[in-house]
């Protein structure tokens, strides 16, 4: 008896003393995980505070590479994890119907002294859940609108990505060998209407229009409707368009909290950007649904690494002062914080020709 009690007692004792080492085992990867994501993005910080802004204007420019580039799974997870304690972008990708209702009035995000009223055709178009719900990938490609793309040959490297993410609605059929044609994500800012599209005042402009959203087929189309007064004329617009052409695509509109909640998470890592650019939002979305993100078209230099002119967009001729303190974007502090990540394996940075395999 005496012995049975004594064997059951060491077996409890080893129990508890399994139970609390794997606690301690437990606890210290957390920790270390922890310490590793703070390593991380303090040498982060120190590389954007030591850095000059003046210093981006002049030659040479980075020199950056892809050669030898490996993916960093668990920096990834890292990175994933600190950004879900600001946004969760399955959720703040865009609001859904049961949010609102017609007739409500909202704050404009970045302009809160104006309102919006959300009108019937607005809550039509507004998905009913999250247009990426569930949604998970291997390897996405989120592809910016720089000049550095033309000639690259990227386009068909772009298209092999399990999940394609667009920039401000840029046309394709004209440099698909460069950019690629697949769209499975596409951003429009509604200052885009109004730029490319002659405000769709015409009917040939709204045509014109139209057939850039055919090619969308059954894609995303994500829409900031909220962020500051001036485009909702545009924003109606384009939600008529969907509705009377009965148009075979998605619409998502971001949620009021996600661009503050996205700066947020920069911030706080000591990038201190202004207001995130499209790009840089939608690689901080991607980190939710991809294991790999490929990001081409960012290049915020007038000069490439040789010293030859880069166009802003690769297909207009629309000038932007990438250094300038009026803008609301730090493009190069933002390109800068990339490719550290690049360089770390958290994600591939692409600035130059692809090679064909």
């Amino acid at each position: 008896m005496r012995l049975s009690r004594k064997r059951w007692t060491i077996c409890t004792i080893s129990i508890l003393l399994i139970f609390y080492k794997t606690k301690e085992i437990t606890r210290s990867e957390e920790h270390q995980e922890t310490q590793l994501a703070g390593e991380i993005f303090l040498s982060t910080s120190r590389l954007m505070r030591n850095a000059s802004e003046g210093t981006f204007g002049k030659a040479p420019y980075f020199q950056h590479s892809v050669s030898g580039w490996r993916l960093n799974s668990s920096l990834v997870m890292i990175i994933r994890k600190e950004i879900l304690h600001f946004l969760d972008a399955e959720r703040d990708v865009s609001v859904v119907k049961s949010n609102f209702k017609p007739g409500d009035i909202i704050h404009y995000v970045l302009d809160r002294r104006r309102t919006l009223n959300i009108s019937h055709t607005l809550h039509s178009l507004l998905p009913d859940a999250s247009p990426m719900k569930n949604r998970r990938f291997n390897t996405c490609a989120v592809v910016g609108n720089s000049g550095v793309l033309l000639n690259s040959g990227c386009g068909k490297e772009i298209d092999s990505n399990d999940f394609v993410i667009r920039c401000n609605l840029a046309p394709l059929a004209n440099f698909s060998e460069d950019v690629g044609l697949r769209s499975d994500f596409t951003t429009m800012n509604p200052s885009v209407i109004q730029r490319a599209f002659g405000g769709l005042r015409n009917e040939s402009d709204r045509e014109r229009f139209v057939q850039r959203l055919i090619m969308l087929n059954d894609s995303i189309l994500w829409i900031p409707a909220f962020m500051v007064k001036g485009g909702e004329k545009h924003v109606e617009g384009v939600n008529e368009l969907i509705l009377n052409r009965k148009l075979l695509l998605r619409t998502a509109y971001p949620s009021l909290r996600l661009i503050h909640a996205v700066r947020g998470y920069w911030l706080t890592n000591k990038v201190n950007i202004k207001r995130p650019s499209t790009g840089l939002l939608m690689y901080t979305l991607a980190t939710r649904f991809c294991n790999e993100i490929h990001l081409y078209g960012f290049w915020p230099f007038p000069k490439d690494s040789s010293g030859n002119p880069v166009k802003y967009h690769y297909y207009d001729k629309l000038k932007y002062r990438y250094f300038s303190n009026a803008g609301p974007h730090r493009m190069p502090l933002e390109f800068k914080t990339l490719k550290f990540l690049h360089e770390r394996g958290a994600l591939k940075l692409t600035t130059s020709k692809c090679t064909r395999p």
